[in-house]
């Protein structure tokens, strides 16, 4: 199933929650994923702000998944 199919709304047992609520969790799944390669490979010791630049990733790939259901 292709994002673009997805609903507006999903049913998990019995209750519709919006589809960003599984795309919340599938961006934290892999900013979760991307954070422990980073960290592995030392690429936060050429960041300004380790903290900060999570959250960005964090926004960029949420921003990213709800861009291709809600456009």
């Amino acid at each position: 199933m292709l994002l673009e199919d997805l609903p507006r709304e999903v049913a998990f047992h019995g209750v519709y929650m919006p589809t960003l609520t599984v795309l919340f969790i599938v961006a934290a799944l892999i900013s979760w994923a991307i954070d422990r390669i980073f960290a592995s490979i030392g690429v936060y010791r050429f960041t300004w702000h380790p903290a900060l630049f999570r959250v960005c990733l964090f926004a960029c790939l949420f921003g990213g998944l709800s861009l291709t259901v809600y456009r």
